[in-house]
């Protein structure tokens, strides 16, 4: 693969082997992000977990203390009061019927988090092999099937970020843009990694935490370490 110029330039300033204190390598990224728009740093944490077990999954749900940097459209699916709510709560798109018809029929994606009530989950159900191969499906688990419907909302548009396993055990996770800073982001990254550690499955044996990097949209790895590792 071709690499160009600048991502040398920049690979260059981090070590390759080298695992960074979580301070530093927060400072290193933002400083080697010379992008010309502002760009994410992502989180990437390789856990010494099976995902084909059922019993070491590790997914769950974190407010970021300083938000995700990035408007999030949010879809309500709801009716009467709760549809009330969800518009009072700053909901971007709310409907029932009709917007299920829209994803069906125009092929409509225009959002990035859809919550919805109980009651309502025969009828989004129509729709799962549209939403789940986007990561779009409502759940329980992640609190975007609930009766608490401004919660909801309001959380996920405060910075609240999903995390889960993956194939290859790795999570991937944005904790939030370069412009915020190596200290928001620090406090950010440190939420997340928490989050990541009470979650350990009781069945996990060995090491928990096998790798921890981060990266920029346009930059190179950078290996962390962290003090609570396998905590």
């Amino acid at each position: 693969m071709k690499v160009s110029k600048r991502f040398k330039e920049v690979a260059s300033q981090v070590e390759r082997n080298k695992v960074y204190d979580s301070v530093e390598a927060m400072a290193l990224a933002v400083k080697t992000a010379t992008a010309k728009f502002d760009e994410s740093v992502e989180l990437h944490v390789k856990l010494g977990v099976d995902s084909k077990h059922a019993d070491q999954q590790v997914r769950g749900v974190v407010v970021l203390p300083n938000g995700t940097g990035k408007s999030v459209k949010v879809l309500v699916i709801a009716k009467g009061e709760k549809a009330d709510e969800a518009t009072a709560a700053g909901a971007d798109v709310v409907g029932a019927e009709e917007i299920i018809a829209k994803i069906q029929k125009d092929n409509w994606f225009d959002f990035d988090v859809c919550i919805t009530t109980p009651d309502m989950m025969g009828m989004v159900g129509r729709i799962a092999r549209l939403l789940g191969p986007k990561g779009l499906m409502p759940n329980p688990k992640s609190g975007t099937v609930t009766m608490d419907i401004t919660k909801a909302v309001k959380e996920v548009k405060a910075g609240k970020v999903e995390y889960r396993l993956d194939k290859t055990n790795i999570i991937h996770v944005a904790v939030g843009k370069v412009s915020f800073g190596a200290e928001k982001l620090h406090e950010n990254f440190a939420t997340v990694m928490d989050a990541i550690i009470k979650a350990k499955p009781s069945s996990a044996k060995g090491t928990y935490l096998r790798s921890v990097s981060i990266s920029t949209t346009m930059g190179p790895g950078i290996k962390v370490s962290y003090a609570k590792a396998n905590a």
